[in-house]
């Protein structure tokens, strides 16, 4: 195996894109052209203004944004969040996850980070690596069950995207490599183990641990249906004042012409994520690869081009030059941990957020920013359950930041639950797309049917059916108040106030979605999506009186 020397079908340079047009970007010509069939709602934020014989769509500012990401951390690691303790039943354990990703879709989320390799072990029936010790409490030991196919069958059948959240080179939470099963990689390869402040890790400066850290991931993304691929921020260890990296003997024998340990150190990294990125793109180049860095990559006082911060460096301390990663193109997306207050002297998320921003501006590369859900309720700033808010709220007048991560599941759930209630109600009322990463393929379905439109106890079911050609992977389903005016709907739609929900398209046959009854008579129409969320043309209005 040598993934990262395999030639992949189209190169992503930073800010190639392919030419995908989006259909709400096309309105005014498809309006025109759907003036027969399409629906207008009569109270519509949405205007059409001429220019130059093509209608714009203008949308109401107020109106929150239709593409976003909203996404949760859910790691395992220690059981931070799932499953929430070791040796719990397999029907215990699915039951959890479930239970995280109903109360995720509730909040309007619709995507989830899940950790599935988090200590150089497998939540899968890994080739390379022993069972998550995580999962039974007894490395290597069989949990009775595949947990992440059901985790990214169950992620789906919500219509929840699905990432794959992997930590690269951390072995074990203990320095003990006896305590590994006996024939874990790390046992079976000494040389590529040092311990580090009471850790384990694979030394990223051995090119086969390297080559192996990526083989072990990949039999992942070739064997499941994984939307993305995910790494946080540890590559070389968080530094433990007094305590030197042991990788002298390493940099001795491997160091070729770099005259600093450092700049070697930053390129070990850098040929793994450019490797990881490479092997994705020959095998499965729809799966979306992203990195979640520490939240400063410099601070000016170092470098003119870095922020205007004083904390840690994440190019220093954790050898990780994230801004080459974006520069570079080796990213579908940025999510750093921006884990601070607004105003906060060390490290203001007003400044970084911005500062983010300029880094991926015109790169292609999407920006996600990691949210501090587990400081909520600490002292200070986060005393105030408005804090998460109002980082959004900041966010909505900066265009370059595509959505927001939270870490994590488990803290939505107890001490930022107030907190969450307030985003909730403030920014995620309606449901949102995912953003499209364009260079990655993919195109529009055609439209679907909307077949019956009956109203009942539990709401307005609608019967779809999907429209010929592409497959579609799910449908988002829009309402307006009163009959059929067919002439705006093109530029209506992308106002996500209109949007109340979206549904996973059944295999083989007809989908059912139950609409909340708005009460009154409404018009409901459909579109279809493909795994990657590009939207197609509207079904036909089905009205219900």
């Amino acid at each position: 195996m040598a993934y990262p020397n395999r030639s992949r079908p189209a190169p992503r340079a930073a800010g190639a894109r392919t030419s995908i047009p989006r259909i709400g970007a096309l309105c005014g010509a498809l309006a025109a052209a759907l003036t027969a069939s399409l629906l207008h709602m009569p109270t519509a934020v949405a205007e059409v203004q001429d220019q130059d014989q093509d209608e714009t769509c203008v949308v109401d500012p107020q109106a929150p944004p239709k593409r976003q990401m909203r996404a949760e951390w859910i790691s395992s690691v220690v059981n931070i969040d799932w499953p929430s303790r070791q040796g719990l039943t397999p029907a215990a354990q699915q039951a959890e996850l479930t239970e995280l990703y109903d109360r995720a879709v509730e909040d309007g989320l619709n995507a989830v980070f899940v950790q599935i390799r988090p200590t150089a072990d497998a939540f899968w029936p890994s080739p390379h690596e022993p069972w998550s010790e995580w999962l039974t409490g007894r490395q290597g030991q069989d949990p009775g069950y595949d947990p992440l196919e059901f985790a990214v069958e169950e992620a789906h059948a919500r219509n929840l995207e699905f990432h794959g959240w992997f930590n690269p080179y951390r072995v074990a939470m203990h320095d003990d490599p006896s305590r590994l099963v006996a024939d874990h990689p790390a046992r079976q390869n000494p040389d590529w183990v040092f311990a580090y402040g009471g850790k384990l890790y694979y030394d990223p400066g051995i090119p086969e641990a390297r080559e192996f850290v990526i083989e072990a991931m990949m039999h992942a993304v070739e064997n499941y249906d994984l939307d993305g691929v995910h790494f946080d921020d540890y590559f070389y260890p968080y530094p433990v004042s007094g305590v030197a990296i042991p990788d002298r003997d390493t940099f001795a024998e491997h160091g070729g012409d770099f005259s600093t340990i450092e700049d070697w150190r930053r390129d070990n990294v850098n040929r793994m994520v450019a490797g990881m990125d490479e092997a994705i793109n020959a095998v499965k180049p729809h799966v979306k690869f992203g990195i979640s860095p520490f939240g400063i990559w410099r601070n000016a006082s170092s470098d003119p081009t870095g922020s205007a911060t004083n904390g840690l460096e994440s190019y220093s301390a954790l050898y990780a030059d994230s801004r080459a990663w974006v520069r570079e193109g080796w990213v579908d997306y940025i999510n750093p941990q921006v884990y601070w207050e607004i105003g906060l002297r060390v490290a203001d998320y007003a400044v970084l957020v911005p500062w983010w921003e300029q880094v991926t501006e015109g790169t292609g590369v999407h920006l996600y920013i990691g949210q501090a859900a587990y400081k909520v309720g600490n002292a200070g700033a986060w005393s105030d359950p408005q804090e998460l808010a109002r980082h959004l709220e900041f966010n909505r007048n900066h265009p370059g930041v595509h959505g927001d991560v939270y870490f994590s599941a488990a803290s939505l759930r107890t001490n930022a639950r107030t907190a969450m209630d307030a985003v909730v109600a403030q920014h995620y009322s309606r449901p949102a797309l995912i953003p499209i990463k364009e260079d990655l393929g993919g195109g529009a379905p055609m439209p679907p049917k909307v077949g019956a439109a009956e109203r009942g106890d539990d709401g307005v079911r609608l019967t779809i059916r999907q429209g010929r050609g592409q497959e579609t992977a799910y449908y988002a389903v829009y309402a307006f108040d009163g009959t059929p005016d067919r002439s705006r709907v093109m530029c209506d739609i992308e106002d996500p106030r209109a949007m109340v929900g979206t549904v996973r398209a059944a295999e083989g046959g007809e989908t059912v979605f139950v609409a909340p009854d708005g009460g009154g008579a409404r018009t409901y129409y459909v579109t279809a999506l493909d795994r990657l969320h590009h939207e197609s043309q509207p079904s036909n209005p089905r009205y219900v009186p």
